[in-house]
């Protein structure tokens, strides 16, 4: 049996990043990455609308998404590897009431150099033809939907395309001399005591223990650091040890709607907005349904973050729902925007996010040789870089990991013992 210095389990945007930055501080480790899937991201890192912005009250949040999205950008610009970024900004459409609960959050934010612009409601009614004074309708109104006060636009914001962004990961760590290993199914996490005796049952309480590895669908890897990068499914492999992860699986549904009558090509590339010369990334005033430019596709990509009553549930192969389209996004989407009208979506997805019951925020930490990374709740792929290298830090022994640009962070902030995290005020 190879025994390995660390086994990786996940092959999503979180492990293959964390392997990558693994094997460049410890290039002489042998590190192997296993995966259910056949290739790389197929789990819920395929099924992200892959947005990132660059604008966070937070300074954890904007600590970790700023340098990942510059590494990134380092990455296309740099190295040559075409990630598809598109930069097409975020547009936040906000209620007076509503507008005026953030107005001094704003403030601060510029302060530290964040960019936004503000656009008054007459502007955006003549940029994207959106009714802002919605509750003159009565069915509105039923709805507890809001009018258009003011909108922010954010520049440092867009799209990546997910699957160039595994697949740069996925290829740099194989060429560090890491190992892949696809459709290798995790059945339980490995618990051997530290010291074996050699009697019978062990592990037995009073001995000191340690997670050893893995055992999966194509036999046993035993290693000296087990590290789990599972997103959705991390209570399913760590809960049978007694390991809280605090992360719980929620459904989120995408419904694709073509730009195929000229009021929705029109919509989709409004100009004077971003340098792609398309709708920037849209969220509505309330209820907070978001709407995505898939310019690739020439659609949009329609969803809601629901929450109570929306159970916390592991699906397997989650699908989504025709009833929460047609009776939720569609009827909120066309009172804003009459150019949905009678319109179906020709495709949609469901996928799992993986939320951070404490705050919302990263989870790293390790217990028992167990090094766990996760939580991300719905900002895994905008986060990515920065939380592989923090795990990395965390598996070499270091108190600090060094992120793209040089700036340090403190990997026990995003622990259990001595978490710190500053909260996030400014939240789709």
């Amino acid at each position: 049996m190879v025994e390995y210095d660390a086994v990786v389990v996940g092959a999503g945007i979180i492990g293959l990043s964390t392997a990558y930055h693994m094997k460049n501080l410890c290039p002489n480790h042998k590190i192997i990455v296993v995966d259910k899937m056949r290739a790389a991201g197929q789990g819920n890192t395929a099924k992200s609308a892959a947005m990132f912005r660059c604008f966070f009250y937070s300074t954890t949040n904007l600590t970790l998404v700023d340098s990942s999205v510059e590494f990134f950008k380092h990455v296309q610009e740099k190295l040559g590897v075409n990630l598809k970024i598109r930069w097409t900004g975020y547009l936040w459409l906000f209620s007076e009431e509503d507008y005026n609960q953030i107005k001094d959050i704003l403030g601060t934010m510029s302060k530290l150099g964040l960019t936004y612009q503000l656009y008054e409601e007459r502007e955006l009614a003549e940029k994207l033809e959106v009714r802002t004074r919605v509750t003159q309708d009565e069915e509105a109104k039923i709805m507890n939907l809001a009018d258009v006060y003011t909108g922010i636009f954010i520049p440092k914001a867009g799209s990546i395309d997910v699957e160039s962004l595994v697949k740069f990961y996925e290829v740099e760590f194989l060429k560090l001399g890491g190992k892949i290993s696809y459709g290798t199914e995790v059945k339980n996490l490995i618990v051997e005591p530290s010291i074996p005796l050699g009697i019978p049952n062990e592990p037995h309480f009073w001995q000191e223990s340690r997670v050893a590895g893995v055992d999966t669908n194509k036999g046993t890897i035993k290693a000296r650091k087990t590290v789990v990068c599972i997103g959705a499914w991390a209570s399913k492999l760590l809960d049978p040890i007694g390991i809280d992860a605090h992360v719980k699986p929620i459904k989120r549904q995408i419904f694709c709607v073509k730009a195929n009558s000229q009021p929705l090509s029109k919509l989709l590339w409004t100009r004077n907005f971003n340098k792609e010369g398309c709708m920037p990334f849209l969220i509505l005033p309330r209820p907070k349904v978001y709407i995505k430019p898939a310019l690739e596709e020439e659609a949009f990509w329609l969803c809601y973050g629901d929450e109570f009553p929306r159970a916390y549930k592991l699906e397997e192969d989650p699908q989504p729902e025709e009833d929460f389209y047609r009776y939720g996004i569609y009827q909120i989407v066309t009172k804003y925007l009459p150019q949905f009208k009678d319109s179906t979506y020709t495709s949609a997805f469901a996928g799992l996010y993986a939320v951070n019951t404490l705050d919302k925020q990263p989870l790293i930490f390790e217990q028992n040789d167990l090094i766990f990374a996760g939580g991300t709740s719905g900002s895994g792929i905008m986060k990515a870089d920065a939380m592989g290298r923090i795990t990395a830090a965390l598996y070499a022994g270091k108190p600090y990991a060094i992120l793209y640009g040089g700036r340090e962070f403190k990997i026990e902030d995003l622990g259990l013992k001595k978490r710190k995290i500053e909260p996030e005020k400014f939240v789709i």
